[in-house]
């Protein structure tokens, strides 16, 4: 069976995610995936994108809003996209989307089925009760409206999925993974919690079984007998939930000191600074790759490989591709390319046994976590430095290209730097 591993509530946003990002949104979620399957398997794939905060974190390093509810659209159609010329390599599906895609989910899950030999039938039945949970039995104010679910070859699972509050202007997402209990009704969840709102209806508590009895007994025994017990109902105390990770986006569009931990990102800049870019560019055999580059690097190999107490700061890696937005920058669009040349070449390469690259990308996370008491720029100073040079990498928005700061000489384009 299945238990929610955890939950995230964001600000709504709107827009659309533009193609120039989408297609580069993909081409990087299929190679951090494969460099996952590669390392790992896929059961770990399965498990972080199971937790909130590494899921914000895929959707930030992939220059999408930072805080924002279309992190969850954006990410998910990125790897139903990039995933599906290698899925059956993988042995991953992802299947369902938002809105009318979600309602395509058993049907997609009956294909998987037919292409893996997996009895499709418990899938469904799984998909649909997960969204019944989360809709109905867990009544929270969110209504249900994208639900993804991601199949591995084997029968394991993962589900993502996201309600709205359009009163509150907030999305709440929820993380599903096929490990652990053997209800969906008993804790499936083992705790709901967030900033107390208002009463909210859990019939998915161990401690609401007398309650869900209740429930039939009373549509078996007809309407009299609901209007008899409504007129004994008392109020009763509100039960005291464990907690689960919970994830909490901010509703400004600035990325903030307090959203990022300095530490981690003086340690990314660190490792860049340690791999000299001429030694780099020799053990990586891929051209063109320098200094800024390399600080992308080594925070995409974060999202591969980190542990999950490293991920409590998502917005952190929005500073490694910047923001379709402008926030915290333009999409450096020159470095976003390297950084998918190099890792699509690593991966490419560890599928014909030459591992090298692909360690060599590992060896950035690991320098990072071990110079994790350097000291660097603060954000601020970071962000501003970024949007400085925002036209010397290419940089984009929604909005158009970066231009040159007032008063300075735009560079020839053959001095356009990675």
């Amino acid at each position: 069976m299945g238990q929610r591993t955890g939950r995230a509530d964001l600000p709504l946003h709107g827009g659309r995610v533009p193609p120039w990002l989408s297609s580069r949104m993909a081409k990087l979620g299929r190679v951090i995936v494969e460099a996952i399957v590669i390392h790992e398997g896929r059961d770990a794939v399965l498990r972080r994108l199971s937790h909130p905060f590494w899921f914000q974190a895929l959707g930030c390093v992939m220059g999408m809003d930072w805080h924002s509810s279309g992190i969850t659209t954006s990410v998910l159609g990125a790897l139903k996209r990039g995933l599906d010329p290698v899925k059956d390599e993988l042995g991953l599906y992802v299947c369902g989307g938002r809105g009318k895609q979600s309602r395509k989910t058993p049907s997609e899950l009956v294909v998987v089925g037919e292409r893996t030999g997996l009895d499709a039938a418990p899938l469904v039945d799984t998909s649909r009760l997960v969204a019944k949970v989360d809709n109905t039995a867990v009544q929270d104010g969110f209504q249900i409206y994208l639900h993804s679910m991601i199949v591995a070859a084997d029968g394991k699972w993962t589900v993502v999925q996201q309600g709205m509050d359009g009163d509150r202007g907030e999305a709440r997402r929820y993380h599903w993974l096929s490990e652990g209990l053997e209800s969906f009704v008993d804790d499936p969840h083992e705790a709901i919690d967030g900033d107390n709102r208002g009463a909210i209806v859990n019939l998915a508590d161990r401690r609401a079984r007398p309650a869900r009895d209740g429930c039939l007994a009373l549509v078996g025994e007809g309407p009299s007998r609901v209007l008899a017990s409504l007129r004994e109902l008392a109020p009763a105390p509100e039960p005291q939930l464990e907690l689960l990770p919970h994830l909490t986006m901010p509703h400004h569009h600035d990325v903030r000191p307090k959203d990022v931990v300095e530490r981690r990102l003086w340690a990314s800049l660190a490792a860049a600074d340690a791999a000299a870019p001429e030694d780099f560019e020799s053990l990586l055999l891929v051209p063109g790759v320098g200094p800024r580059t390399i600080a992308s690097l080594a925070m995409v190999s974060e999202v591969v490989h980190g542990a999950p107490s490293r991920f409590t700061d998502p917005a952190r890696f929005s500073l490694a591709h910047g923001g379709k937005d402008g926030h915290p920058f333009p999409v450096p669009l020159a470095v976003y390319d390297a950084t998918i040349r190099v890792w699509k070449d690593a991966v490419s390469a560890a599928r014909l046994g030459e591992s090298d690259r692909l360690a060599a990308l590992e060896r950035l996370d690991r320098e990072a976590r071990r110079v994790e008491a350097a000291s660097g720029p603060s954000v601020d100073a970071y962000i501003e430095k970024e949007r400085r040079d925002a036209h010397l990498y290419k940089g984009r928005t929604v909005f158009g290209w970066a231009e040159p700061p007032q008063n300075s000489r735009a560079p020839a384009r053959s001095a356009i730097r990675e």
